[in-house]
């Protein structure tokens, strides 16, 4: 994998400063009320990034959550967002690993994978990896959710340049998102270049990375999860609730474990 969240989490909070995580939230938390079978006390959140939906989950539906993360920067900057919250370890923890193979000792009632961190895994073996890693951390009833990109949107859509610019009091960041499809793979590589002005000493800086992307189609979801004892039992556009189409770019998977 080429990407680079090193470089990309100094400038992550700031690049999704519009994400609608209030809503985000909420539209998970609406998803677990609606499948779980008890009510749920704990989630693990393979992907946390820099904590925003991990904190806002413990905050607003009382789940003790457990997040893991690749990279150290964005776990820096979650763990230092908690501590401003006043919220412990003990309700919130982060942890450095690897969806693909992090392993801890607890069973939750929710696993939940968000922000497509699911297409990351562009090979088999990652992707059968991080569902095991599901299956691994669920008891029997145990709830799965995680959006990816759907391949039906993306191979009728196709992959376009999109420009981005954003600024704080600290810094100004631009932006350009330059997709290359891989169809025989069912990858697409977008080429990042961040150019970012340091408003107090005028210098820019560029940045270069790509994410490998992976689109996936629901057969191949079905497999993946009857091989690690799951069972897809809502499958809707991200955010929506409408059913799957050619405009639904992320679709989001509620499974249970067998």
């Amino acid at each position: 994998m080429s990407h680079n969240f090193g470089n990309y989490s100094r400038y992550y909070d700031l690049l999704y400063a519009d994400k609608d995580y209030a809503g985000e939230t909420a539209y998970i938390r609406s998803l677990i009320s609606a499948h779980s079978r008890k009510p749920p006390a704990s989630l693990l959140e393979l992907g946390c990034g820099t904590g925003i939906h991990a904190l806002k989950l413990n905050a607003e539906a009382g789940l003790n959550v457990c997040g893991v993360d690749l990279s150290e920067t964005m776990l820096q900057r979650a763990r230092a967002r908690a501590v401003a919250m006043g919220v412990t370890e003990d309700h919130v923890s982060f942890h450095e690993g690897n969806a693909c193979s992090f392993r801890i000792n607890r069973k939750f009632d929710v696993v939940a994978s968000l922000f497509h961190v699911v297409s990351y895994q562009t090979a088999e073996q990652r992707l059968n990896a991080l569902f095991e890693t599901a299956a691994t951390h669920l008891d029997k009833d145990g709830l799965f959710i995680f959006d990816f990109w759907y391949g039906p949107a993306v191979l009728s859509q196709g992959p376009s340049v999109r420009v981005k610019r954003l600024s704080d009091e600290h810094i100004a960041v631009t932006r350009l998102a330059e997709p290359v499809i891989r169809d025989a793979e069912n990858v697409v590589d977008v080429n990042y270049d961040l150019f970012v002005l340091d408003h107090a000493t005028g210098v820019t800086t560029e940045v270069r990375e790509t994410h490998e992307m992976r689109y996936l189609f629901l057969p191949e979801i079905d497999l993946l999860l009857s091989g690690h004892g799951f069972v897809r039992e809502r499958t809707e556009e991200w955010m929506t609730g409408k059913r799957p189409s050619l405009d639904s770019w992320g679709v989001c998977v509620l499974a249970r474990k067998r």
